[in-house]
């Protein structure tokens, strides 16, 4: 099996050149895949890892509901973003500069064959992330993602939406860091009504260096998932 992971720090890209990015390395593990099977062959297939972010943008999961996204065309115009529907799991979220996203494009059949192991294994690596600057985050029972004071002043830090398909994964986690928090005005995010949003930068009142936090999620990542990275 093979636990090598390319590290692809892509910086800005436009959300849909993002999820065609992501699809034509999705697609590329798929196929090997699916020529292993024909052939009864065994080539290895490759894992991925882009860290990126993405302009002003509201995404809506295929599970998702409409009547979660707030913002009329005029209202889209003056806080320039766009809206888009996405194949990942969820409802809505807000992506923007100065958020960390994390999309691993990897074959679970290369570490283990259990999405929802995968899915809490996520959540742990941004858990344990956030803990190494003294900001204390846990799970929130029945939703998926990552919060800070559950059972007082529940607010989300980070949302994960996947896809997979023949144990292979695209879309991921996008954490709050620096970003505008004021867009989520404009959605109930990931659906919940009841729950506000924050950042690195609001629990900390200082400004967080992104690199940084990328360093500590890719050691987690290789702690957690057992991942071996490769700078490309």
């Amino acid at each position: 099996m093979n636990k090598s992971v390319s590290l692809l720090d892509v910086s800005s890209i436009e959300y849909t050149k993002g999820v065609e990015y992501q699809k034509s390395l999705f697609d590329e593990i798929i196929s090997i895949k699916s020529k292993n099977r024909k052939n009864q062959t065994s080539v290895s297939t490759k894992n991925y890892f882009i860290f990126c972010e993405h302009n002003h943008v509201y995404t809506l999961g295929k599970n998702g509901n409409n009547k979660n996204f707030l913002a009329d065309i005029k209202t889209q115009k003056k806080i320039g973003a766009s809206f888009h529907l996405t194949n990942r799991g969820g409802d809505i979220t807000y992506h923007g500069p100065e958020q960390i996203v994390g999309y691993p494009i990897i074959d679970l059949e290369n570490f283990f064959t259990d999405l929802g192991k995968y899915m809490r294994g996520i959540e742990e690596v941004i858990i344990e992330t956030l803990n190494e600057f003294s900001i204390k985050a846990e799970r929130s029972a029945g939703e998926t993602g990552v919060w800070i004071d559950t059972k007082n002043n529940a607010r989300k830090i980070c949302a994960i939406g996947v896809k997979t398909s023949r144990w292979v994964t695209m879309h991921g986690f996008a954490l709050n860091v620096n970003n505008d928090l004021s867009y989520f005005d404009h959605i109930v995010p990931c659906g919940i009504s009841n729950k506000k949003v924050t950042s690195m930068k609001n629990e900390l009142n200082v400004d967080v260096d992104k690199s940084e936090v990328k360093r500590i999620i890719i050691k987690n990542f290789t702690k957690i998932f057992g991942m071996k990275f490769v700078v490309t």
